[in-house]
């Protein structure tokens, strides 16, 4: 599995993140995910339990550092991030497991792309259908706060079936395994 020191590549099939590393990486990966929601649901429970108007509803961190529910650069840069954890981290996967792992990486592929539409529009003040904010394709149907809701559960739920798949594979998914992410493989 690894070469002489200094010749491990970190990305691809055999990269380190896919081998080695694979499961740190997914972990980390998955605080990351899990903050993302945190913030998410705290909004809602704001907004719905507690009745704050949508503006004053900012999550956690979110009361304490407002830019970050305002800031499109943000919100673009996460979506960056999750799509670059998924193509990196994909490699790692075999069987089924790979099978939700893509499904919930083309997912993102959409909301990544929702999400450059709305930089797009805040970096030109041009925004979509002459919305007063800048606007995302389903956001014409869905208000913004429930619309990032359904796109973060559409996006989570195939990759956490993809982890469990993929901790728990059937003998042959496990003999084309190269990381120790399956319940009882060595570290």
């Amino acid at each position: 599995m690894t070469a002489s020191v200094g010749t491990d590549r970190l990305l691809g099939p055999g990269g380190l993140l896919n081998t080695r590393y694979h499961k740190p990486a997914l972990m980390v990966y998955m605080v990351i995910v899990l903050g993302h929601w945190a913030e998410h649901l705290t909004q809602a429970f704001q907004i719905y339990a507690l009745g704050w108007p949508r503006p004053e509803a900012g999550g956690v961190l979110g009361l304490a550092f407002p830019v970050l529910v305002t800031s499109e650069w943000l919100h673009y840069a996460y979506a960056i991030v999750m799509m670059v954890a998924f193509v990196i981290l994909r490699h790692g996967f075999t069987g089924r497991s790979r099978t939700w792992w893509n499904a919930a990486m083309w997912i993102q592929v959409w909301h990544h792309f929702e999400h450059l539409l709305l930089l797009v529009q805040a970096l030109t003040a041009a925004n979509l259908m002459g919305a007063k904010v800048p606007t995302s394709i389903a956001q014409l149907a869905f208000p913004r706060v429930e619309l990032h809701l359904f796109y973060n559960a559409v996006v989570f739920l195939p990759m956490v079936v993809a982890m469990v798949l993929h901790m728990r594979p059937r003998p042959a998914e496990r003999a084309l395994m190269r990381c120790s992410c399956a319940v009882g493989a060595s570290a």
